[in-house]
């Protein structure tokens, strides 16, 4: 028998796969199959199983087999972290000038409305922040204040910002009294008396003037207890010379609710009273033109 012949008879040998019963060896399926057929089936199954792993390898295995799997996910994460560190540096720029308009409002200086907000359109415009001033900046009158003085005395009559404001601002709006007492000393831009005194009972207790948030609550050496609330529209109230502050910076506060106990706290007090302010977008408001106190 020829080279030929033999490899030939190799090739179409045939082999019978039988499937039987155990118990009685009845033939249950049978396949018959040559060394041609079990090499494509062979083919075929390794194909598959490339197949098959290699998708695995690039999805939930990828971690395992992809060398640079974990340096890609790493990379993302670090862009996100970069992006955050950024919208957090612009936030507290935002926050730094806000508390700084702050500052100049408890110390009595007029603030400009451009100056109120950070103009960068990607900041947080509504996020709050406080840092307690220095003592001896508190009421000093600053350079900014003489300047906005003289301008807003140099207008005619009915040409203030004040008087447009008072008129138009707030006449859909309901403000509480703080405090049920008697007006002591009112609201005199000409005496840099930028809010009304009241003279109440004792441990009287004092109410937000409107719903808000909390965004002053310390003590200071001229004014005492000081406690500022911030409101919708721009607008701020402050209480001065409180004996008790019963809110800290951040809480929510409702209009009418309790938020500190009337005193005589601070250089500047010459008897229990409070000392009430309302300002909007860094300009003093006469508060008895909203709020009646008695």
């Amino acid at each position: 028998m020829s080279l030929q012949q033999k490899i030939r008879k190799w090739i179409d040998d045939k082999y019978l796969f039988v499937i039987r019963r155990e118990e009685d060896f009845s033939v249950i399926t049978s396949l018959s199959i040559n060394k041609v057929k079990f090499g494509f089936i062979l083919v075929f199954t390794l194909l598959c199983f490339f197949l098959i792993s290699l998708i695995m390898t690039k999805t939930i295995l990828a971690s395992w087999f992809d060398p640079g799997y974990q340096e890609s996910e790493n990379m993302k994460k670090i862009f996100a972290l970069s992006q955050t560190v950024d919208s957090l540096m612009l936030e507290s720029a935002a926050k730094d000038k806000y508390i700084k308009n702050i500052q100049q409002i408890i110390a009595g200086e007029y603030v400009s409305d451009s100056s109120v907000v950070a103009n960068d359109d990607s900041v947080n415009q509504n996020s709050i922040a406080f840092s307690t001033p220095r003592d001896e900046d508190l009421f000093k009158k600053g350079e900014a204040s003489k300047k906005v003085i003289e301008e807003f005395e140099a207008m005619p009559p009915g040409e203030g910002s004040f008087e447009r404001i008072s008129n138009s601002s707030f006449t859909e709006t309901y403000f509480f009294s703080p405090l049920k007492g008697v007006v002591t000393s009112s609201f005199d831009l000409t005496e840099d008396h930028y809010g009304v005194d009241l003279v109440s009972e004792e441990n009287e207790p004092v109410k937000s003037v409107a719903d808000g948030t909390v965004i002053i609550a310390s003590w200071t050496l001229e004014t005492g207890y000081v406690i500022g609330i911030q409101h919708s529209n721009e607008l701020i109230s402050i209480y001065k010379h409180n004996s008790v502050l019963l809110k800290s910076v951040g809480e929510p506060v409702s209009g009418g609710e309790v938020i500190s106990v009337v005193g005589n706290t601070g250089e500047q007090t010459t008897g229990q009273h409070l000392h009430f302010e309302l300002w909007y977008k860094g300009n003093p408001l006469n508060p008895q033109e909203f709020i009646t106190f008695d």
